[in-house]
């Protein structure tokens, strides 16, 4: 059902007052810490943007309220009616049976339709995976679409592709040659590398060392570096994700999300070590007072809520997965990343990339992540 926006005034008001460009779809009903949480991520975004406007997904009348109090977001946003929720127990074959009529349906089908250039939600990982390769397929060649998250690293533009991150567990030879096509295009348009470094994760560097589908992969990917236009440099080990030896990381969705998990808590383990150390004594806390400005731009840096959104790639439209347990300034990171892919026209890119190789990506507007906005 539409609602209109959550002002009360009628929708074709709003969007002429708006003034807006992009519109983002947002499934209000998928975060560990539920919909206020988002709905007060989206003014964030909301407030540093003015070419921003929501279409939102959930209960009309919880998300009326939530919204209602934010008097310069409600002017920008179109409520749909969904009261179904996708948990994050629901299994992904559930909810493709039974589950339109969710949030999460709902806001793909925004994207669907074409009345929104991007989606984002908090959701239960696989279900919204199941949910947009029914709902937007799969673009003609893909097999397996993945998942890409930016890693923090030493290279000059701040961060590192990986993919995949979680989209599926399994991914054979030819799949991973396709995340190195799909990751190098990423990098190129989202990153503004003209011609991205591309790295098999592996066991160890040297060629004789893992699975034998690894080996294929690694034979298949340095096959596909003049049609992919990317550098191929072969293994790379744990070590070398936050490092400046490569730029896109390519592995199976299994071992990209223990590795993604595993990097979100050893950030949060060291933010927490430090605030222990510099809380030890009256010494400590006045070295904290000294080293105020170093320690906010460390926690800047470190912070895996700015660069919260993972992106799926091979799909006919764009989804932008945040983080389950995100917080208002995870979700208006997750928010901020959809809005420059919608900017910068990168799904139109990739899908040409993939249907024509590297006479389909056409020069590329940067989407740096930069601060959360």
């Amino acid at each position: 059902m539409t609602i209109g926006d959550a002002s009360g005034r009628p929708a074709a008001a709003r969007t002429a007052a708006s003034g807006g460009n992009v519109v983002i779809s947002v499934d209000a009903m998928g975060g560990d810490r539920g919909p206020a949480v988002v709905v007060a991520g989206m003014a964030e975004s909301a407030a540093k943007n003015p070419d921003l406007r929501f279409i939102v997904h959930g209960p009309a009348a919880e998300l009326q309220r939530l919204i209602g109090r934010r008097r310069d977001l409600a002017d920008r946003c179109d409520l749909r009616d969904a009261p179904g929720v996708v948990t994050m127990q629901d299994k992904p074959s559930q909810v493709m049976r039974k589950g339109e009529g969710t949030s999460m349906w709902s806001a793909i089908d925004s994207v669907r339709a074409g009345e929104a250039t991007a989606c984002v939600s908090c959701g239960n990982t696989g279900a919204l995976m199941a949910l947009s390769m029914i709902r937007l397929r799969k673009l003609p060649g893909i097999n397996r679409p993945a998942i890409a998250c930016l890693w923090p690293s030493r290279n000059p533009q701040g961060f590192n592709v990986m993919l995949d991150v979680g989209a599926d567990i399994r991914a054979d030879a030819p799949d991973l040659a396709q995340y190195a096509m799909m990751g190098a295009s990423y990098a190129r348009n989202g990153l503004g590398l003209e011609r991205p470094r591309v790295g098999l994760l592996n066991v160890g560097t040297e060629e004789h060392k893992g699975r034998p589908e690894l080996k294929l992969a690694a034979e298949l990917i340095e096959a596909g570096t003049s049609l992919g236009s990317y550098d191929f440099v072969g293994f790379v080990e744990g070590g070398d994700l936050p490092g400046a030896r490569v730029d896109v990381i390519v592995t199976d969705g299994f071992t990209g999300n223990v590795a993604l998990k595993t990097g979100e808590g050893t950030a949060k383990l060291v933010g927490d070590f430090l605030k222990e150390a510099f809380a030890n004594s009256v010494m400590s806390k006045f070295a904290a007072v000294l080293a105020m400005t170093s320690l906010k731009r460390l926690q800047k840096r470190i912070d895996p809520r700015r660069v919260n959104g993972g992106v799926f790639l091979g799909l006919n439209g764009t989804v932008v997965k945040s983080h389950g347990s995100a917080d208002a300034t995870g979700v208006s990171a997750a928010i901020k990343l959809a809005f420059q892919l919608a900017r910068s026209g990168f799904q139109e890119r990739l899908a040409a990339r993939v249907a024509q190789g590297p006479a389909g990506d056409m020069p590329a507007a940067q989407v740096r992540p930069g601060p959360v906005a």
